[in-house]
């Protein structure tokens, strides 16, 4: 079970965790998206099709989501250590199972579902306690943390390439595997925040000076309440404006990534430049979200406003991407398109905290993930669709703008609704204005 605090430190020993929490980004979300490299080596493997060996992926994925309400649950009943290290354990498991490769529903089992519960129970704790060590610079530590990403993305590529070609795919695996339990190393730091109160009423209560050893027993004694996962913030109206926010911006985030090779190939791009493509998308990405999360953190603009501002920012750059027709407009474009991608990813968790609160973030944030999965699911194959019928590209970037200039109009909704409830508390909580201006004539009305 874990304690709380109402004052978080907002320095010192959370910068340890943010530290911890930016390897376990990139132990966990950077390997799922270098795990392409796998892809060819296990199809000929196995001999099969590129739809049967996709699923190996895509079965991460989804368990990567749909184990996140699980996750945060365990969370809330325990701590987000016991959770982390549980999670570097499956990881490592998924791994290492997969090295035996017996055929491809083992990969399914293995690399698929366990390595997905594994990043599922290592990403949604790190990203959590993050928030609840700060709250001030909660911004800052946010962006630090999601940069892991990055920065482990940007040397994987090579580093697993090399992997496989010194020990085969599945040696490679078992290497990937050992290195993903300092995941476990990772958790063991992630101390739980030591609660300077254990309940309000027990603070509050007056004992005589006499009995101060009695009282101190009596505290020592007190249980701690038990919280538990909030299912019920589908019901809160501000919740399920950023829940559908997530979906429609889930929508667009993975297409880009998805069709920026092909649309380089069509332009008749080299390979080798068109991969160097995917090394500026890592780097603009890794200094959009550094930068954004300090300028988030000097508290000039409100977060949300920050947040609408940089979804219209992406959505212009995927309408301008389509417009290059050559290598060097194509880099311009795409590194747009990275760095405000970047400079979202640092602040919308943060925004989500602000939404719901810290008492129930942790519910609210595996709720969010598993939500916002339906978006992911849903629009890479709607993008393909529409190239499909078009004939083009292009199509795939316009239908990812235009729905990203959707999702941000969501957030004026959100940030309307806020602004109307703070209004209200503030009419309602408003001392009312005496009629009789002086307390003589008060007291003479008594008389």
């Amino acid at each position: 079970m874990q304690a709380k605090d109402s004052n978080p430190p907002d320095g010192g020993y959370g910068w340890v965790v943010v530290v911890s929490a930016f390897v376990v980004m990139g132990l966990t979300v950077a390997v799922l998206k270098t795990f392409g490299l796998f892809f060819v080596e296990i199809q000929l493997h196995f001999d099969e099709l590129a739809s049967t060996t996709s699923w190996i992926t895509s079965v991460t994925i989804a368990v990567f989501h749909l184990g996140a309400p699980v996750a945060s649950s365990l969370c809330v009943q325990y701590t987000h250590r016991t959770v982390v290290i549980t999670g570097g354990l499956l990881a490592f498991s998924g791994m290492a199972l997969g090295f035996f490769g017996f055929n491809m529903v083992w990969m399914y089992a293995t690399t698929g579902f366990l390595q997905g519960l594994g990043i599922s129970f290592s990403w949604t704790p790190a990203i959590s306690i993050v928030s609840h060590y700060f709250s001030k610079k909660r911004a800052l530590a946010n962006a630090i943390a999601s940069a892991g990403e990055c920065a482990f993305a940007f040397t994987f590529g090579p580093f697993f390439q090399w992997l496989i070609s010194q020990y085969g795919w599945k040696g490679a695996l078992l290497i990937i595997g050992g290195i993903q339990l300092n995941i476990c190393v990772c958790g063991t730091l992630m101390r739980p925040l030591a609660s300077s109160c254990l309940e309000a009423s027990h603070c509050k209560t007056e004992t005589p000076p006499g009995n101060s050893a009695s009282r101190r027993d009596k505290e020592d004694k007190s249980p701690i309440t038990h919280k538990t996962f909030n299912w019920r913030l589908v019901r809160r109206p501000e919740f399920v404006l950023y829940a559908i926010f997530g979906i429609l911006a889930a929508m667009s985030f993975f297409v880009p990534p998805l069709f920026l090779v092909p649309l380089s190939y069509s332009l008749g791009i080299d390979e080798s430049w068109t991969a160097s493509l995917l090394s500026i998308l890592a780097m603009v990405d890794f200094g959009g979200r550094l930068l954004c999360g300090w300028y988030a953190n000097l508290h000039v603009t409100k977060t949300i406003h920050l947040l609408a501002m940089t979804i219209t920012l992406i959505s212009t750059s995927l309408m301008l991407l389509p417009l290059a027709n050559n290598y060097l407009s194509l880099a311009i474009f795409t590194g747009f398109y990275g760095f405000f991608f970047g400079t979202t990813v640092a602040i919308h968790i943060t925004v989500l905290a602000d939404v719901v609160g810290m008492p129930e973030f942790d519910s609210a944030l595996g709720l969010f993930m598993l939500i916002r999965s339906t978006g992911g699911f849903v629009g890479p194959p709607l993008a393909g669709l529409i190239v499909d019928m078009v004939g083009d590209y292009r199509a795939g970037f316009y239908m990812a703008g235009a729905t990203l200039v959707l999702s941000a109009g969501f957030l004026v909704i959100l940030d309307r609704l806020q602004q109307r409830k703070i209004k209200g508390s503030t009419i309602r909580t408003k001392p009312k204005k005496s009629t009789l201006p002086y307390p003589s004539l008060h007291l003479l009305k008594h008389q």
